[in-house]
């Protein structure tokens, strides 16, 4: 069996092949595969020279070995300004090595290259997701308990014999110059020639969530309890301001930059992760990664590939934040979403590549002001209780409009019959709603622009229902018409397709918005401060206790007014909605990057569906043309048959 580190090396090399082939930003690739050997530098060194003096001749040569080979590995990767630089500092780091300097000095190397590197080539070193740590100490008693022992010592039944002893997790020397990362890399890969397999069959999430359980297991619960009281004091939200902060640091190294304070707070957060989702960090930093490789494409000259990570840059990077900033600073939200479409639209202008780097830049520090935003504070429990209730209230009111005149529309005619399908429609939206999120969250990725496209085209779709039905509900808004109408079809109202096609806009007009609204909430509980969800709930409940009221409201209202006048009224409303939804349809299919923006100078009222963009307006002005010449066309056609 070769030595540990020998066999981490081949591993290395094994992983590494040709650079220019292979992706810099996963596990396994050649930029992962540094930072890996990197991390085994900074813990293995200090115990192979002590005091200036060689402690372990073989485990020094494999240093030596590790560190050239990172020189080496560097020089291979795909250019970056920052690559030379690198290059300079690990051929410092190797003269440390060779110079038999401290292993402090050579570990504060080891993580400034490791830093690096990461940035320089944006690998991801965090979960997408807080994992679920009850979950992975099942895991761990499951699938590693048997060598390491139940409580992480070292000393399970499966250890007598094996070579090298497994890790004990308690030592806390050897545990401090480690990160969670680190651990979660060693678990990914494995290490080749000793008992340590790849945890391949493992998700993603399921491997950090057993690297922070790990990770965790040295830290005493005291220290975690002071960790506790300090983020309970708002301490800590700057310098764990996401989950890659969380995810990168040693102890020791935390413990050099911000005391023991700061190694309390890691201890309790690496217990407690999904306290740092609700910053947006992760979501921030692929926004930003995003962003400046789309950047990177527009130099290159693929303007194509460039359009389109500047959308995801949006989509699955800053929206879904965007609650969350809403409910902090919504001027500042307005800006970075004006300046990314500003951004977009350069790209697509082919204008020069100074002006769309200046742009990226500018965007790059609005992001940062985003984050310090979100990481600064929290939600108390009143404006969560308002946000809460504003949202449904605001998603929700169009829905009601439609689904509400519907209904009073079918009382009306007296086609009773018919409510099962309409009420149907808008159970079934909900449903499916509920189910899309559960997907998104847990089965399938669905992506940022898939969302905008799905929520496009349900409100064109719902346009083009509702000008028919309001068309056809003004032609009835005349007595003689209505008349007609009932005796045409003997009281009998509304045909089979009518039926369904009422039931199809309660579909589309709830369905629409239900996915938006619960990743919203979803946002939003993650940005109210502990103890504060209860008011979120509230608020919640509040508003749809005011939608319910709203809707009793507006059907007996309308049973009440004359048929002309509920007609008129109502036909109004429905193409008022029709020309709110096609304006929200092109936005969203603009965000998709299926339609090119064309920003213009003009108020942004997105409750009324009214966003600065030449073709969405003119959309709108066209629709509000055809609303008043076809209603005006249609009342003097039927005054003269009567």
């Amino acid at each position: 069996m070769m030595p540990r580190g020998l066999t981490l090396l081949a591993l290395a090399l094994l992983l590494a092949g040709p650079a220019e082939a292979a992706p810099t930003d996963g596990p396994g690739t050649p930029a992962q595969t540094i930072l890996h050997v990197l991390d085994y530098v900074a813990v293995d060194y200090p115990g192979a020279v002590k005091n200036g003096q060689v402690a372990d001749e073989s485990e020094f040569k494999e240093q030596v070995e590790f560190v050239t080979q990172a020189v080496t590995m560097l020089g291979e990767l795909p250019d970056r300004p920052e690559r030379a630089a690198l290059i300079e500092q690990a051929r410092r780091l190797l003269a440390l090595v060779q110079g038999k300097r401290p292993g402090d000095e050579v570990a504060r190397l080891a993580g400034e290259i490791r830093a690096g590197v990461i940035t320089a080539y944006q690998v991801p070193v965090a979960p997408a997701h807080p994992p679920d740590l009850r979950a992975a100490a099942a895991l761990y008693a499951g699938r590693c308990a048997a060598c390491h022992g139940a409580d992480g010592r070292g000393d399970g039944p499966a250890a007598k014999g094996l070579q090298p002893v497994p890790t004990d997790f308690h030592d806390v020397e050897r545990l401090s110059r480690r990160s969670a990362y680190t651990l979660y890399s060693t678990i990914t890969l494995g290490v080749s020639g000793t008992p340590m397999a790849a945890f391949a069959d493992l998700s993603d999430e399921r491997r950090w969530g057993l690297a922070l359980f790990v990770a965790s297991l040295a830290d005493p619960p005291a220290t975690r309890e002071r960790g506790a009281a300090l983020w309970e004091q708002g301490r800590g939200r700057a310098e764990f301001a996401n989950l890659a902060a969380l995810a990168t640091p040693t102890a020791a190294e935390v413990q050099a930059r911000h005391g023991a304070d700061g190694v309390a707070l890691l201890a309790y957060l690496r217990t407690r992760p999904e306290l740092l989702a609700r910053t947006g960090g992760e979501a921030l930093v692929r926004s930003v990664r995003l962003l400046g490789e789309s950047l990177e494409a527009y130099r290159a000259g693929r303007a194509r590939e460039a359009q389109d990570l500047a959308v995801s840059s949006y989509l699955d990077g800053f929206e879904p934040v965007e609650p969350s900033l809403d409910a902090l600073d919504r001027n500042l939200r307005v800006m970075v979403e004006s300046e990314m479409i500003r951004y977009r639209t350069l790209l697509r202008d082919g204008a020069p590549v100074a002006e769309v780097q200046a742009q990226a830049e500018r965007l790059q520090s609005l992001l940062g002001d985003v984050q310090r935003v979100l990481a600064g504070g929290s939600l108390a429990a009143g404006p969560a209780f308002v946000s809460a209730f504003v949202i449904l209230l605001r998603e929700g009111l169009e829905a009601v409009l439609v689904v509400a005149a519907i209904i009073a529309l079918l009382v009306r005619s007296g086609r009773r019959d018919a409510l099962p399908a309409v009420h149907g429609g808008w159970i079934a939206a909900l449903a499916l709603g509920a189910l899309t999120w559960v997907a998104a969250s847990y089965v399938v990725t669905i992506s940022g622009a898939t969302r905008e496209l799905t929520e496009g085209i349900t409100a064109l779709a719902a346009t083009a229902v509702l000008l028919y039905v309001g068309f056809w509900m003004h032609d009835k808004s005349h007595a003689r018409q209505w008349d007609a109408y009932l005796r045409s079809r003997l009281r009998g109202a509304l045909g089979r397709s009518a039926t369904w096609g009422l039931a199809s806009v309660s579909f589309l007009a709830v369905y629409r918005e239900v996915f938006e609204t619960v990743l919203f909430y979803q946002a939003l509980w993650l940005q109210t401060a502990p103890g504060g969800q209860h008011a979120l709930m509230a608020g919640l409940g509040a508003a749809a206790v005011a939608l319910g009221l709203s809707s009793w409201l507006i059907i007996r209202g309308s049973l009440r007014l004359p048929l002309g006048v509920f007609f008129g009224a109502t036909s109004l409303v429905l193409a008022a909605l029709a020309i709110v939804l096609a304006g929200k349809g092109i936005a969203a299919l603009q965000e998709a990057a299926v339609l090119a923006p064309y920003p213009v100078v003009a108020p942004r009222l997105p409750l009324l569906g009214v966003y600065p963009d030449l073709l969405g307006l003119l959309l709108q002005a066209g629709l509000v043309l055809l609303v008043t010449a076809g209603f005006l066309w249609r009342s003097r056609a039927l005054r003269r048959e009567g």
